[in-house]
């Protein structure tokens, strides 16, 4: 595992560096409330050519974008959720599994449903306002 210590005037150099290194499509943020993981998120879509990134998907749990290219990059927040038979009557299998770029806030709420391939990243805000980050 990979962890790099960084400042939001970072984050950009950082989100790109973790693209070129990591293995699929899938990323699964964890972290705590306010550890930075949508900012971080933004931060990757931007690399990705996506240009009307919103907030957190928390309430519609999921937020679609189009990168360079129209790719698509969706974005889930799973924070609200109570268990994955939501997650399931949403259709959310169809994203896991369509190829397309997945950042899935609080994937431990769904845990059972998640592609074995997905790559974890671990977000912590550390005390003199730098963050962490672990692939």
């Amino acid at each position: 595992m990979k962890k790099i210590v960084y400042s939001l005037q970072d984050i950009d150099a950082v989100a790109s560096g973790i693209l070129d290194e990591i293995q699929g499509k899938t990323l699964l943020f964890r972290g705590d409330m306010g550890a930075g993981k949508t900012t971080f998120i933004k931060a990757l879509a931007l690399c990705l050519g996506v240009e009307d990134m919103t907030g957190s998907p928390t309430f519609g749990l999921v937020n679609e974008y189009r990168g360079r290219g129209g790719e698509r990059v969706y974005h889930f927040d799973f924070y609200r959720i109570e268990d994955e038979t939501e997650a399931l009557d949403m259709g959310v299998e169809e994203y896991l599994y369509s190829g397309d770029w997945l950042f899935v806030e609080w994937p431990e709420k769904i845990e059972g449903l998640l592609p074995e391939d997905a790559v974890n990243i671990y977000i912590e805000q550390l005390e003199d306002g730098q963050r962490a980050i672990s692939f």
